[in-house]
C-alpha cells in the first residue's frame, strides 16, 4: 500500500494490544477509529466522539502485530463508530492483508457500508450495538432525532441472515432499560445466533446524570439474559468492558 493510499485511510485514534473479550475464541488487537454519529447517554467512550488530538499510524499498528505473529490472530476494527469512514473498506483489506482476521463494531446506522463489507467478504465477524427497542425509547437513548430506525432495522436483517459470526450487544443502564425494554428489543431480533448483556458502567457516563446511576447487580443482570433467552437462545451477560485508551507508546 502506497503512502498516498495510507493516507486516505481512517485515521487510529487508539490500540490495544490484546484482548480476550471483544473476540471470544480469539486473541485479538483492538483499534479504536474517531468520530460517531450518535451520542448516546451511557457511552463511555467520549473521547473517542471527536477528531483525535493525535492518531497512530498504520505501519506501527501493523509492525507490533507482526511481532506477536502466533499469538495475535485477528483485529477489531471499533469506535467511534467506524461505518462514518468511506475508506473503511480500505483499512479492513490492510489488515487482512496482513494475514489477520477482521472483526467489526458497529451501531448499525450505516447499513449500505456493511451490505458492501459483507458483499465483498471482507468481515470474519460482527458486533452490533442494539441501544434499545425501535421506537422512540431509541432516540432517548442515542440523541439525534434525525436517528433512522429504519436503517438499524436493515442492519438487523443484513446480520440475521449473513454468513459471517455475528453477535448484537446492549449496554443495560438502569435508567433506561428494565424488562419491558429487553422483551421488546427481544422479539425484534428472535431467532439471532447470539445477544450479550452487557453492563453499564456509569463512571465516565457521557450524560452526567448517569453518572449517579448504579448499574444492575449481577443476579438482576441474570434474570434479563432469562428473559432474553426466550428470544435468543445464546443470551448472555458479559463482564465489564475493557478501557478502551491507547498505550502512550507501542512496545
Amino acid at each position: 500500500m502506497s503512502q498516498t493510499e495510507i493516507a486516505t485511510l481512517p485515521p487510529i485514534a487508539g490500540y490495544h494490544p490484546t484482548t480476550l473479550i471483544e473476540w471470544p475464541g480469539r486473541l485479538a488487537a483492538v483499534v479504536f477509529l474517531p468520530q460517531c454519529n450518535l451520542r448516546c447517554r451511557f457511552c463511555h467512550a467520549g473521547p473517542l466522539l471527536g477528531s483525535p488530538p493525535e492518531t497512530i499510524p498504520l505501519e506501527s499498528v501493523l509492525g507490533h502485530v507482526a511481532s506477536r505473529e502466533g499469538w495475535v490472530d485477528g483485529v477489531v476494527i471499533c469506535g467511534g463508530e467506524p461505518t462514518t469512514w468511506p475508506t473503511l473498506p480500505d483499512l479492513v483489506r490492510a489488515f487482512r492483508g496482513a494475514g489477520l482476521a477482521v472483526k467489526l463494531d458497529t451501531n448499525g446506522t450505516r447499513p449500505d457500508r456493511l451490505e458492501e463489507l459483507l458483499a465483498a467478504g471482507l468481515l470474519d465477524a460482527i458486533a452490533m450495538d442494539l441501544k434499545a427497542p425501535l421506537d422512540q425509547r431509541y432516540h432517548e437513548v442515542c440523541g439525534p432525532d434525525r436517528l433512522d430506525l429504519d436503517a438499524v432495522s436493515r442492519s438487523i436483517d443484513l446480520l440475521m441472515s449473513c454468513h459471517a459470526e455475528y453477535e448484537f450487544r446492549t449496554t443495560v443502564c438502569p435508567a433506561l432499560h428494565g424488562e419491558a425494554e429487553i422483551r421488546a428489543m427481544g422479539e425484534r431480533i428472535a431467532g439471532a445466533r447470539r445477544w450479550v448483556l452487557q453492563r453499564f458502567e456509569p463512571a465516565h457516563a457521557l450524560d452526567p446524570a448517569l453518572r449517579m446511576v448504579r448499574p444492575y447487580d449481577l443476579p438482576t443482570m441474570e434474570s434479563l439474559a432469562a428473559i432474553g433467552r426466550q428470544y435468543v437462545a445464546r443470551c448472555s451477560v458479559r463482564g465489564q468492558p475493557e478501557k478502551r485508551t491507547a498505550p502512550a507508546a507501542l512496545a
